[in-house]
């Protein structure tokens, strides 16, 4: 009898599980991200999505070929996550900037929304606003509005501000950023406590809490993401 209750509670954990779909796994958010959900047990199957066959693929984890663009959502997606992001340094030019943090995100969430996938968390950024004057701003709020349109039982835009952490590619302003935020830490308070710079674990935690429970579209910023983080690690604690 003990046998059977066993497999049996195998069988309902089994079912339990979840698949997570990830685009943008290599940079700062996505690497952490993936990484968490490597090694949460709620998750049996992690797909990335990438040009390149990533190096630290584990034994439950899968590699979506990007080939200009294109790519194809499996079945049985349980969320999806899009920590795509580049600079206008990198990019070379404000179309070719809009191409990745503006199409090729709401591409994404077009993709995996007509895949049957209910829920999606998007890095986003502080201060997003599609009628800023800043074009980064601009273009990170004009996805977001592009998003909410698209109708998920869950929504979940983080907008975290300068991110601590180390990156694979160097990062000249954010690097510069990162020393003047451990000068002038001090007055990030009050009013101002939501542009504190926030580490990447932190981000990646408060997404996979944030988008495994609720309804709905929710913005969360910086100073915010650190309690959802609390939660994620609480709720890791308890299993």
């Amino acid at each position: 009898m003990a046998k059977h209750i066993s497999t049996f509670t195998c069988l309902i954990e089994n079912l339990n599980m979840k698949t997570a779909i990830i685009i943008g796994a290599t940079g700062l958010v996505g690497n952490q991200l993936f990484e968490l959900l490597n090694a949460n047990p709620d998750f049996d199957r992690i797909q990335i999505i990438s040009r390149s066959i990533p190096k630290n693929l584990s034994v439950k984890s899968d590699h979506i070929h990007m080939n200009n663009g294109n790519y194809t959502i499996p079945e049985k997606v349980d969320m999806a996550f899009c920590c795509l992001g580049t600079t206008m340094k990198k990019a070379g030019s404000k179309e070719a900037f809009r191409a990745v943090d503006l199409h090729m995100v709401i591409s994404f969430a077009k993709k995996v929304k007509e895949a049957g996938v209910k829920r999606l968390a998007v890095v986003s950024s502080i201060g997003a606003n599609p009628n800023s004057s800043n074009f980064y701003l601009k273009t990170k709020g004009q996805a977001e509005e592009e998003l909410k349109k698209l109708g998920f039982e869950r929504l979940v835009i983080v907008r975290p501000s300068l991110l601590l952490g180390n990156r694979k590619e160097n990062r000249f302003g954010e690097d510069i950023g990162k020393v003047m935020y451990s000068i002038f830490r001090f007055i990030f308070a009050g009013p101002l406590r939501k542009y504190r710079g926030i580490d990447a674990i932190e981000v990646a935690k408060a997404m996979i809490a944030l988008a495994g429970k609720g309804e709905g579209s929710l913005t969360v910023e910086s100073s915010s993401l650190i309690l959802f983080s609390k939660q994620y690690d609480e709720s890791i604690i308890k299993k």
